[in-house]
């Protein structure tokens, strides 16, 4: 948890930089806002936030012109003018900027290429190629970085693309920033590194507009925060007027007394043993990604794996699903037989499921129903011979949306739209028909709202106690916390650390995660 700083500025309280009054949009079947007001001043860091589907994108993408004038009832005032933008340019050039979650970066493109994309500066017909990198080092210095302007976004680690993404919002003139999910692939170092970026663009009077599930960060950082709840704003609170509980019944409109279940279970044999497990790097000889991992898990417990970004988790998973098997030494027994994973069929052949951290490149086809999604792993089990049993793949599906409480009008519903919440439940659905005795869930819990961690944490808790081995790797200490029996700590490839949730806190946690003590 970061301290709170002392010196942090407050904004002047004057006229508001900008004013969004009485906004409502509606999509076929949907009042997606309804009446929402927010304002927002120079100098300020202004925290929105609420459920999935409360509202939040969809009042973004009304400010920064993706649905332009005409397409929503309201008005947007900026220094005092009403503003009505065409389209996302307009918005632009009154000084508009959003970073969205997903980066709009092109990867094969230099980082002076992507500041100015579309917009670089000529000379005689040419690109001046000397004024783009010097402008685009000039805009980086102001954010107090230093990053290649001729290199490639692709060889750029995701907390540098996202740097680069606000130096593109200050190539515009921005006045108003907007930060959607900003921390949300960040570890702590870095996102201390992006807080000290937002509190030096606060200090030069932007106005910063932060969405986040990430209740610390915006009780931490945000000068005022609104709270939308079904397409309302409901309610806006100073800093230091409100804490977490007050935050989160607001947000679903309830009292949430108990975030985890209670963990009443007891763990049986070992369902998964591993033992001098070492993986090799894909490019440098004689260098391991893994290297000398051995534990194992029981049916019935969930055991969490901590560590920084790069330190291992997600590849251990990886391994553990098939992966790199050309790659991979050491033993992996399961009910104690050895087996030999050679891709994600041998895995799944041996009921080992994998939730991917990243549900909308890897978990998921957006375009597809929730039916088409759910079932794509369970197929054989639904067909006879090349005949797909229509009736129970529909009756199968009905039952999961049930079980986890997917919130979609029916099977037949399109996945890219539901909300993040539900698209996790969906991915969750399709491992689980298959029947899994061990279950990988990478961030289960990325991107989605409280309301939904909380049910997929007693899901989570059911499939423990139904007896299913499962390891969760998770970069919110609370979440290991409060959910895993056993947490195994990664550095550099390496388990650092070994605790049973009585032993386990914060800091032991994160010291053998950085590499200042390791007892494993």
């Amino acid at each position: 948890m970061i301290e709170p700083d002392s010196t942090k500025s407050h904004s002047s309280r004057s006229t508001p930089l900008l004013q969004m009054q009485a906004v409502g949009k509606s999509f076929p079947g949907v009042r997606a806002l309804d009446g929402v007001s927010f304002d927002l001043f120079a100098g300020e860091l202004h925290a929105l936030v609420g459920e999935n589907g409360a509202g939040k994108s969809t009042l973004m993408k009304v400010l920064g012109g993706v649905y332009p004038a005409g397409d929503y009832d309201g008005k947007i005032v900026i220094d005092g003018v009403e503003q009505r933008f065409a389209g996302v340019r307009e918005a632009e050039l009154a000084g508009i900027a959003i970073v969205f979650q997903e980066l709009s970066l092109v990867p094969q493109l230099s980082v002076a290429e992507n500041i100015f994309l579309g917009r670089l500066p000529s000379r005689a017909g040419l690109v001046d190629w000397m004024t783009a990198h010097q402008k685009a080092s000039a805009l980086l210095k102001r954010l107090g970085v230093d990053i290649p302007t001729e290199a490639l976004v692709a060889t750029l680690g995701i907390a540098q693309q996202q740097l680069v993404e606000i130096a593109k919002a200050l190539s515009h003139d921005a006045r108003v920033l907007v930060l959607d999910e900003p921390t949300a692939a960040l570890n702590n170092v870095e996102a201390k590194a992006l807080f000290r970026i937002l509190e030096n663009l606060r200090s030069a009077g932007m106005g910063l507009i932060y969405i986040s599930h990430r209740l610390e960060e915006v009780l931490y950082l945000a000068d005022r925060i609104t709270v939308l709840r079904d397409g309302r704003s409901i309610a806006t609170r100073s800093r230091g007027s409100i804490d977490r509980h007050q935050l989160v019944s607001l947000m679903v409109g309830r009292e949430i007394s108990q975030v985890f279940p209670d963990r009443n279970r007891a763990p049986g044999a070992p369902v998964l043993e591993v033992t001098n497990l070492r993986v090799k790097h894909p490019v440098i000889p004689g260098r391991y990604v893994l290297s000398g991992i051995s534990f194992e898990v029981r049916a019935g417990e969930v055991l969490g794996l901590a560590g920084l970004m790069g330190s291992g988790r997600t590849a251990l998973l990886n391994v553990l699903f098939g992966s790199f098997p050309e790659r991979t030494e050491g033993e992996i027994r399961v009910a104690g037989a050895t087996v030999n994973l050679r891709g994600p069929g041998d895995a799944i052949r041996e009921r080992i499921a994998f939730v991917t951290e990243d549900r909308k490149r890897f978990g998921l086809s957006l375009i597809a129903s929730v039916l088409e999604n759910t079932t794509l792993a369970a197929l054989p089990e639904l067909a006879s011979g090349p005949v797909l049993r229509r009736h129970e793949e529909v009756a199968v599906v009905e039952r999961s949306m049930k079980d986890l409480r997917i919130k979609a009008s029916s099977p037949e519903t399109i996945v890219g739209t539901l909300s993040g919440g539900n698209q996790q439940k969906v991915v969750l659905a399709r491992w689980l028909l298959t029947k899994p005795r061990i279950l990988l869930l990478d961030e289960p819990t990325r991107g989605i709202d409280v309301a939904a961690k909380q049910e997929i944490y007693r899901y989570i808790d059911e499939l423990a106690s139904r007896g299913l081995a499962l390891i969760v790797v998770s970069s919110e200490m609370e979440e290991l916390l409060g959910l895993c029996d056993r947490i195994l700590v990664m550095h550099e490839g390496r388990i650092t650390g070994r605790f049973n949730r009585d032993d386990a806190t914060s800091e032991r946690i994160m010291a053998c995660a950085t590499g200042t003590v390791g007892v494993a």
